[in-house]
Protein backbone atom coordinates (compact mmCIF):
# COMPACT_ATOMS: atom_id res chain seq x y z
CA UNK A 1 0.00 0.00 0.00
CA UNK A 2 1.44 3.20 -1.28
CA UNK A 3 2.46 5.82 1.29
CA UNK A 4 0.12 8.94 1.04
CA UNK A 5 1.76 12.37 1.21
CA UNK A 6 -0.60 15.82 1.56
CA UNK A 7 0.98 18.92 0.16
CA UNK A 8 -1.36 21.44 1.43
CA UNK A 9 0.55 24.94 -0.03
CA UNK A 10 2.41 25.91 -3.31
CA UNK A 11 5.56 23.03 -3.81
CA UNK A 12 8.29 22.94 -6.75
CA UNK A 13 6.43 20.54 -9.13
CA UNK A 14 10.50 18.97 -9.53
CA UNK A 15 10.13 17.63 -6.13
CA UNK A 16 6.92 16.51 -6.30
CA UNK A 17 7.70 14.31 -9.13
CA UNK A 18 10.82 12.94 -6.51
CA UNK A 19 8.50 11.57 -4.30
CA UNK A 20 6.26 10.30 -7.09
CA UNK A 21 9.10 8.44 -8.57
CA UNK A 22 9.66 7.06 -4.92
CA UNK A 23 6.38 5.20 -5.25
CA UNK A 24 4.66 7.69 -2.70
CA UNK A 25 0.92 8.85 -3.39
CA UNK A 26 1.27 12.64 -3.69
CA UNK A 27 -2.17 14.39 -3.44
CA UNK A 28 -1.34 18.30 -4.26
CA UNK A 29 -3.99 20.92 -2.86
CA UNK A 30 -1.81 23.86 -2.62
CA UNK A 31 -4.97 26.05 -2.17
CA UNK A 32 -6.32 24.49 1.09
CA UNK A 33 -7.38 26.76 4.00
CA UNK A 34 -7.25 26.16 7.82
CA UNK A 35 -10.45 24.70 7.73
CA UNK A 36 -10.00 21.91 4.55
CA UNK A 37 -7.44 20.14 6.03
CA UNK A 38 -9.85 18.35 8.52
CA UNK A 39 -11.57 16.55 5.38
CA UNK A 40 -8.52 16.73 3.46
CA UNK A 41 -6.01 15.17 5.68
CA UNK A 42 -8.00 12.42 7.04
CA UNK A 43 -6.49 9.43 5.51
CA UNK A 44 -3.00 10.87 4.19
CA UNK A 45 0.52 9.31 6.98
CA UNK A 46 2.45 12.79 5.86
CA UNK A 47 1.15 16.23 5.33
CA UNK A 48 3.64 18.86 4.20
CA UNK A 49 2.43 22.81 5.14
CA UNK A 50 4.29 26.41 4.35
CA UNK A 51 1.66 28.97 5.79
CA UNK A 52 -1.59 26.63 5.77
CA UNK A 53 -2.26 26.31 9.73
CA UNK A 54 -2.94 22.77 10.83
CA UNK A 55 -5.18 22.83 14.08
CA UNK A 56 -6.36 20.77 16.77
CA UNK A 57 -9.57 19.06 14.17
CA UNK A 58 -7.27 17.95 11.65
CA UNK A 59 -5.29 16.21 13.35
CA UNK A 60 -7.37 14.60 15.76
CA UNK A 61 -9.58 13.70 12.68
CA UNK A 62 -6.87 12.06 10.91
CA UNK A 63 -6.80 8.59 11.22
CA UNK A 64 -3.99 7.74 9.85
CA UNK A 65 -1.20 10.52 9.99
CA UNK A 66 2.11 10.34 11.20
CA UNK A 67 4.29 13.08 10.37
CA UNK A 68 3.66 16.53 9.58
CA UNK A 69 7.02 18.51 7.88
CA UNK A 70 7.00 22.24 8.33
CA UNK A 71 8.35 23.42 4.99
CA UNK A 72 9.68 26.37 6.65
CA UNK A 73 11.44 26.79 9.77
CA UNK A 74 9.01 28.37 12.63
CA UNK A 75 6.39 25.78 13.69
CA UNK A 76 3.45 28.41 15.29
CA UNK A 77 1.43 27.69 12.13
CA UNK A 78 0.68 24.05 13.39
CA UNK A 79 -1.29 22.32 16.85
CA UNK A 80 2.49 20.25 18.28
CA UNK A 81 0.14 20.33 21.25
CA UNK A 82 -2.59 17.97 19.48
CA UNK A 83 0.37 16.39 17.60
CA UNK A 84 1.76 15.59 20.85
CA UNK A 85 -1.40 13.95 22.15
CA UNK A 86 -1.81 11.64 19.31
CA UNK A 87 2.00 10.60 19.01
CA UNK A 88 2.24 12.86 15.45
CA UNK A 89 5.86 13.58 14.75
CA UNK A 90 6.57 17.63 13.56
CA UNK A 91 9.62 18.34 11.58
CA UNK A 92 10.93 21.51 10.02
CA UNK A 93 13.64 23.04 7.94
CA UNK A 94 15.35 25.15 9.53
CA UNK A 95 17.93 27.48 7.87
CA UNK A 96 16.75 26.54 4.27
CA UNK A 97 15.35 30.05 3.48
CA UNK A 98 17.54 32.13 6.11
CA UNK A 99 19.35 33.89 2.82
CA UNK A 100 15.94 34.58 1.34
CA UNK A 101 14.63 36.52 4.58
CA UNK A 102 17.97 38.46 5.32
CA UNK A 103 18.01 39.78 2.02
CA UNK A 104 14.29 41.35 2.38
CA UNK A 105 15.52 42.57 5.57
CA UNK A 106 18.20 44.24 4.53
CA UNK A 107 15.78 45.52 1.53
CA UNK A 108 13.74 46.77 4.07
CA UNK A 109 16.61 48.94 5.63
CA UNK A 110 17.30 50.33 2.46
CA UNK A 111 13.96 50.87 1.25
CA UNK A 112 13.22 52.98 4.81
CA UNK A 113 16.49 55.07 4.66
CA UNK A 114 15.89 56.12 0.61
CA UNK A 115 12.07 55.62 0.69
CA UNK A 116 11.39 53.58 -2.02
CA UNK A 117 8.11 52.74 -2.09
CA UNK A 118 6.77 56.53 -1.77
CA UNK A 119 9.65 57.35 -4.71
CA UNK A 120 7.88 54.62 -6.82
CA UNK A 121 4.13 56.35 -5.66
CA UNK A 122 4.82 59.61 -6.15
CA UNK A 123 6.24 58.70 -9.78
CA UNK A 124 3.28 56.74 -10.57
CA UNK A 125 0.82 59.29 -9.88
CA UNK A 126 2.85 62.06 -11.54
CA UNK A 127 4.74 63.60 -8.76
CA UNK A 128 8.55 64.54 -8.73
CA UNK A 129 9.73 65.41 -6.20
CA UNK A 130 13.75 65.14 -6.05
CA UNK A 131 13.80 67.48 -3.30
CA UNK A 132 12.07 65.68 -0.64
CA UNK A 133 13.62 62.38 -1.48
CA UNK A 134 17.14 63.22 -1.65
CA UNK A 135 17.66 63.45 2.06
CA UNK A 136 18.10 60.02 2.69
CA UNK A 137 21.32 59.47 5.52
CA UNK A 138 22.84 55.99 4.22
CA UNK A 139 23.42 53.05 6.05
CA UNK A 140 26.98 53.37 6.16
CA UNK A 141 28.33 53.45 9.86
CA UNK A 142 24.46 53.00 11.33
CA UNK A 143 24.21 50.77 14.53
CA UNK A 144 22.17 47.94 13.58
CA UNK A 145 20.65 45.91 16.69
CA UNK A 146 19.71 42.26 15.68
CA UNK A 147 17.35 40.40 17.81
CA UNK A 148 17.86 36.74 17.50
CA UNK A 149 20.95 35.60 16.06
CA UNK A 150 19.73 32.32 14.91
CA UNK A 151 19.95 31.03 10.93
CA UNK A 152 18.49 34.29 9.86
CA UNK A 153 19.98 36.75 12.11
CA UNK A 154 23.47 35.41 11.38
CA UNK A 155 22.92 36.09 7.55
CA UNK A 156 21.57 39.62 8.07
CA UNK A 157 24.57 40.10 9.91
CA UNK A 158 26.79 39.30 7.34
CA UNK A 159 24.83 41.69 5.29
CA UNK A 160 24.82 44.59 7.73
CA UNK A 161 28.50 44.13 7.76
CA UNK A 162 29.26 44.39 4.10
CA UNK A 163 27.35 47.56 3.93
CA UNK A 164 29.76 48.85 6.46
CA UNK A 165 27.28 48.91 9.54
CA UNK A 166 28.35 48.67 13.22
CA UNK A 167 26.14 45.30 14.37
CA UNK A 168 25.32 44.58 17.86
CA UNK A 169 23.08 40.68 18.39
CA UNK A 170 21.60 39.45 21.29
CA UNK A 171 20.36 35.60 20.95
CA UNK A 172 18.71 33.37 23.61
CA UNK A 173 22.16 31.67 23.73
CA UNK A 174 26.06 32.35 23.11
CA UNK A 175 26.59 34.12 19.42
CA UNK A 176 29.02 32.17 17.50
CA UNK A 177 30.05 32.20 13.53
CA UNK A 178 29.74 35.55 12.94
CA UNK A 179 31.65 38.77 14.06
CA UNK A 180 29.24 41.08 15.81
CA UNK A 181 29.16 42.37 18.97
CA UNK A 182 27.22 40.68 21.65
CA UNK A 183 24.96 42.83 24.31
CA UNK A 184 22.73 41.56 27.03
CA UNK A 185 20.24 44.00 27.76
CA UNK A 186 17.77 45.60 25.67
CA UNK A 187 18.08 49.23 27.25
CA UNK A 188 21.58 49.21 26.54
CA UNK A 189 21.60 48.85 22.96
CA UNK A 190 18.11 50.18 21.80
CA UNK A 191 18.78 54.10 22.82
CA UNK A 192 21.78 53.78 20.64
CA UNK A 193 20.35 51.66 17.66
CA UNK A 194 19.57 53.59 14.29
CA UNK A 195 18.11 50.38 13.13
CA UNK A 196 16.45 47.20 14.83
CA UNK A 197 15.66 44.14 13.24
CA UNK A 198 13.26 41.25 14.79
CA UNK A 199 14.39 37.50 14.04
CA UNK A 200 12.95 35.27 17.02
CA UNK A 201 10.54 32.37 16.79
CA UNK A 202 7.11 32.93 18.50
CA UNK A 203 7.05 31.73 22.32
CA UNK A 204 5.64 32.67 25.44
CA UNK A 205 8.95 33.99 26.54
CA UNK A 206 9.12 36.49 23.12
CA UNK A 207 4.71 37.31 22.40
CA UNK A 208 4.48 40.85 22.75
CA UNK A 209 8.19 41.25 23.63
CA UNK A 210 8.33 44.65 21.91
CA UNK A 211 5.82 46.92 24.20
CA UNK A 212 5.38 50.04 25.17
CA UNK A 213 8.34 49.50 27.63
CA UNK A 214 10.75 48.45 24.85
CA UNK A 215 9.61 51.04 22.45
CA UNK A 216 10.69 54.12 25.46
CA UNK A 217 14.51 52.94 25.10
CA UNK A 218 14.37 53.33 21.37
CA UNK A 219 16.26 56.51 20.19
CA UNK A 220 13.40 58.63 17.57
CA UNK A 221 12.91 58.52 14.02
CA UNK A 222 15.02 54.48 14.41
CA UNK A 223 14.03 52.14 12.12
CA UNK A 224 12.49 48.82 13.17
CA UNK A 225 12.40 45.65 10.93
CA UNK A 226 10.14 42.42 11.16
CA UNK A 227 10.85 39.64 9.21
CA UNK A 228 9.78 36.99 11.89
CA UNK A 229 6.41 36.85 14.15
CA UNK A 230 3.64 39.29 14.21
CA UNK A 231 2.90 38.59 17.57
CA UNK A 232 6.70 39.45 18.86
CA UNK A 233 5.45 42.68 18.80
CA UNK A 234 2.69 44.70 20.17
CA UNK A 235 1.03 46.68 17.38
CA UNK A 236 -1.06 49.20 19.54
CA UNK A 237 2.31 50.18 21.29
CA UNK A 238 4.17 50.16 18.11
CA UNK A 239 1.24 52.78 16.76
CA UNK A 240 1.80 54.65 19.51
CA UNK A 241 5.40 54.71 19.19
CA UNK A 242 5.33 55.59 15.36
CA UNK A 243 3.37 58.96 16.08
CA UNK A 244 5.51 59.64 19.19
CA UNK A 245 8.80 59.28 17.84
CA UNK A 246 8.42 59.29 14.75
CA UNK A 247 9.89 55.13 14.20
CA UNK A 248 10.11 53.91 10.60
CA UNK A 249 9.11 50.85 10.31
CA UNK A 250 9.07 47.92 8.12
CA UNK A 251 7.30 44.43 8.87
CA UNK A 252 6.79 41.54 6.57
CA UNK A 253 4.59 40.32 9.32
CA UNK A 254 1.42 42.18 10.75
CA UNK A 255 -1.30 41.16 13.58
CA UNK A 256 -4.10 39.25 11.39
CA UNK A 257 -2.36 38.70 8.45
CA UNK A 258 -4.52 37.07 5.90
CA UNK A 259 -4.55 33.22 5.61
CA UNK A 260 -5.06 33.07 1.80
CA UNK A 261 -2.53 34.33 -0.61
CA UNK A 262 -5.42 36.70 -2.73
CA UNK A 263 -8.13 38.92 -1.86
CA UNK A 264 -8.70 41.85 0.50
CA UNK A 265 -6.48 43.17 3.68
CA UNK A 266 -7.31 45.22 6.09
CA UNK A 267 -5.09 46.99 9.11
CA UNK A 268 -4.15 50.36 11.39
CA UNK A 269 -0.87 49.96 9.72
CA UNK A 270 -2.07 50.81 6.46
CA UNK A 271 -3.13 54.54 8.04
CA UNK A 272 0.41 55.42 9.06
CA UNK A 273 2.73 57.34 6.61
CA UNK A 274 6.11 55.97 8.06
CA UNK A 275 5.32 52.18 8.06
CA UNK A 276 5.79 49.62 4.91
CA UNK A 277 4.38 46.17 4.88
CA UNK A 278 5.43 43.70 2.18
CA UNK A 279 2.88 40.35 1.88
CA UNK A 280 4.48 37.84 4.06
CA UNK A 281 6.93 36.94 1.36
CA UNK A 282 10.48 36.49 3.54
CA UNK A 283 10.94 33.21 2.33
CA UNK A 284 9.37 33.69 -0.84
CA UNK A 285 12.31 33.50 -3.23
CA UNK A 286 12.45 30.53 -5.63
CA UNK A 287 16.12 29.91 -4.42
CA UNK A 288 14.58 29.40 -0.99
CA UNK A 289 12.04 27.24 -1.80
CA UNK A 290 13.77 24.95 -3.60
CA UNK A 291 16.01 24.30 -0.79
CA UNK A 292 13.34 24.12 1.74
CA UNK A 293 11.14 21.36 -0.94
CA UNK A 294 14.64 19.63 -1.35
CA UNK A 295 15.25 19.37 2.32
CA UNK A 296 11.46 17.96 2.80
CA UNK A 297 11.87 15.53 0.36
CA UNK A 298 14.81 14.18 2.57
CA UNK A 299 12.60 14.21 5.51
CA UNK A 300 9.95 12.01 4.13
CA UNK A 301 12.26 9.89 2.31
CA UNK A 302 14.51 9.20 5.48
CA UNK A 303 11.20 8.64 7.71
CA UNK A 304 10.01 6.37 5.03
CA UNK A 305 13.08 4.51 4.41
CA UNK A 306 14.36 3.89 8.15
CA UNK A 307 11.43 5.73 10.55
CA UNK A 308 14.40 8.65 11.50
CA UNK A 309 13.05 11.74 11.79
CA UNK A 310 15.07 14.47 10.56
CA UNK A 311 14.26 17.81 12.73
CA UNK A 312 12.04 16.11 14.81
CA UNK A 313 10.36 19.45 16.78
CA UNK A 314 8.10 17.78 19.21
CA UNK A 315 10.32 15.73 20.68
CA UNK A 316 11.02 16.00 24.91
CA UNK A 317 13.55 18.09 26.04
CA UNK A 318 13.91 16.47 29.08
CA UNK A 319 15.34 18.94 31.77
CA UNK A 320 15.06 17.20 35.20
CA UNK A 321 17.51 14.85 36.27
CA UNK A 322 18.46 11.46 34.77
CA UNK A 323 20.28 8.70 35.12
CA UNK A 324 21.82 6.22 32.57
CA UNK A 325 22.21 2.68 32.12
CA UNK A 326 24.55 0.99 29.79
CA UNK A 327 24.51 -2.48 29.50
CA UNK A 328 27.78 -3.85 27.53
CA UNK A 329 25.78 -7.26 26.24
CA UNK A 330 26.83 -10.44 23.59
CA UNK A 331 23.82 -9.60 20.73
CA UNK A 332 21.31 -12.46 21.28
CA UNK A 333 17.67 -12.80 21.78
CA UNK A 334 16.74 -12.28 25.19
CA UNK A 335 19.49 -10.21 26.44
CA UNK A 336 18.02 -6.82 26.60
CA UNK A 337 14.83 -8.47 27.44
CA UNK A 338 16.02 -9.67 30.50
CA UNK A 339 17.56 -6.25 31.30
CA UNK A 340 13.77 -4.45 30.74
CA UNK A 341 12.47 -6.73 33.00
CA UNK A 342 14.30 -5.96 35.88
CA UNK A 343 13.42 -2.27 35.75
CA UNK A 344 10.02 -3.19 34.85
CA UNK A 345 9.93 -5.14 38.35
CA UNK A 346 11.16 -1.98 40.03
CA UNK A 347 8.70 0.65 38.34
CA UNK A 348 11.60 2.70 36.08
CA UNK A 349 10.66 4.02 33.02
CA UNK A 350 13.02 4.00 30.44
CA UNK A 351 12.90 7.83 28.50
CA UNK A 352 15.01 7.05 25.79
CA UNK A 353 17.48 3.90 24.33
CA UNK A 354 19.91 3.21 21.53
CA UNK A 355 21.66 0.10 21.30
CA UNK A 356 24.80 0.03 19.15
CA UNK A 357 26.31 -3.24 17.54
CA UNK A 358 30.00 -3.62 17.32
CA UNK A 359 31.61 -4.45 14.20
CA UNK A 360 31.13 -8.32 13.39
CA UNK A 361 28.03 -8.57 15.09
CA UNK A 362 29.32 -10.32 18.26
CA UNK A 363 28.73 -7.31 21.37
CA UNK A 364 26.77 -4.57 21.51
CA UNK A 365 26.07 -1.90 23.41
CA UNK A 366 22.61 -0.95 25.02
CA UNK A 367 22.49 2.84 26.87
CA UNK A 368 19.35 3.96 28.61
CA UNK A 369 18.14 7.07 30.04
CA UNK A 370 15.94 6.55 33.19
CA UNK A 371 13.53 9.11 35.23
CA UNK A 372 14.58 7.18 38.30
CA UNK A 373 17.94 5.62 39.48
CA UNK A 374 18.92 1.82 39.39
CA UNK A 375 19.36 0.24 42.69
CA UNK A 376 22.76 -1.73 43.71
CA UNK A 377 20.19 -4.87 43.44
CA UNK A 378 19.06 -4.36 40.50
CA UNK A 379 22.91 -3.67 38.85
CA UNK A 380 23.70 -7.29 40.34
CA UNK A 381 20.79 -8.69 38.94
CA UNK A 382 21.48 -7.40 35.61
CA UNK A 383 25.16 -8.29 35.97
CA UNK A 384 24.69 -12.11 36.88
CA UNK A 385 23.03 -12.77 32.94
CA UNK A 386 26.37 -14.82 31.60
CA UNK A 387 25.56 -12.91 28.52
CA UNK A 388 25.88 -9.45 30.11
CA UNK A 389 29.70 -8.32 29.94
CA UNK A 390 29.51 -4.78 31.82
CA UNK A 391 26.94 -2.34 33.15
CA UNK A 392 27.69 1.25 34.08
CA UNK A 393 25.23 3.34 35.87
CA UNK A 394 25.63 7.22 36.59
CA UNK A 395 23.79 10.26 37.48
CA UNK A 396 23.65 13.00 34.42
Amino acid sequence: MKMKVLIADKFPEYYTNILRKNDIEVIYEPKLGEDDLIEAAKEVDILVVRSTKVNAAAIENASNLNLIVRAGAGVNNINVAAANKKGVYVANCPGKNAVAVAELAIGLMISLDRRIPHNVADFKKGIWNKGEYSKAEGLLGKTLAIVGVGNIGKEVAKRALAFGMSVYGKDISRIEGVAIKDFDEMDKILPIADIVSIHLPLTPQTRGLFDDKMFSYMKPGAYLINTSRAEVVDEEALIKAVKEKNLRVAFDVFKDEPEGKTGSVSSPLMELENVYVTHHIGASTEQAQNAVAEETVNIISKYIESGVIAHWVNKAKITEQMYQLVVKHYDKPGVLASVLDVLRDADINIEEVENLIFDGGIVATCTMKLRKPATGEMIEAIRVNPNVLTVSHVAM
